[in-house]
C-alpha cells in the first residue's frame, strides 16, 4: 500500500469536526468504486463511531483528540475496500460489552453500534495498552450480484449524539 492510499485525520472531539471526516470518507469510497449508497452508509457508520467517542469516551468534552485513519485494502478475492480506524484517548470499556440496544426498545437514539455493525463488513473494538479505545471497521465494495446483503442493510438516520462508545 502506498501513501496515496492512506488518509490520516486528527480532529477535536467536537461535533463540528464530523462533516470533515464524513466528506473525506465518502470521497475516498467513491474513488475506490463504492456506489453512492454504500459511500453514504460508510460515512454514516463513521459519523456514528465518532459521535460515540464524543459522547461516551470523552463525556461530551469538545477539545479531546480523535485520530482517524482511512486506508485502501483488497479482500482475499481482490475486491476493493476501505479500512477505517478510529482511535481516542477516552474512557476504556471492555470491548465485549459494546453492543447496540435492543431494536424492540422503541425510542430515539442509541442505534450507533447497531448501524456500524449493520453497515460494515468487519467491526473490531479494542483497548490499546496506552489507554483509550480503538475501533477498526472494514467495508468492501458491494458486487452488483450481491443483493442478499443489500436488503439487510438499512439507511436509518439517527441523532448523531446517540449510541454506545465506539
Amino acid at each position: 500500500m502506498n501513501e496515496a492510499e492512506i488518509v490520516k485525520l486528527s480532529i477535536a472531539s467536537h461535533p463540528k469536526s464530523l462533516p470533515v471526516v464524513r466528506s473525506a470518507a465518502e470521497r475516498m469510497a467513491k474513488m475506490e468504486g463504492f456506489s453512492e449508497q454504500d459511500a453514504n452508509e460508510l460515512a454514516l457508520a463513521i459519523d456514528e463511531a465518532l459521535a460515540n467517542v464524543i459522547k461516551h469516551g470523552y463525556s461530551g468534552q469538545p477539545d479531546k483528540p480523535i485520530d482517524i485513519t482511512l486506508s485502501v485494502l483488497r479482500s482475499s478475492t481482490g475486491d476493493p475496500g476501505l479500512c477505517i480506524v478510529v482511535r481516542d484517548n477516552g474512557r476504556q470499556v471492555d470491548p465485549d460489552t459494546i453492543q447496540g440496544r435492543d431494536l424492540d426498545d422503541l425510542r430515539p437514539g442509541g442505534l450507533g453500534v447497531h448501524i456500524i455493525k449493520t453497515v460494515m463488513d468487519e467491526v473490531e473494538y479494542s483497548c490499546p495498552p496506552d489507554g483509550g479505545m480503538q475501533l477498526r471497521m472494514v467495508k468492501y465494495v458491494s458486487r452488483a450480484d450481491d443483493s442478499s446483503s443489500e436488503g439487510e442493510r438499512g439507511t436509518s438516520q439517527t441523532d448523531p449524539k446517540d449510541g454506545d462508545h465506539g
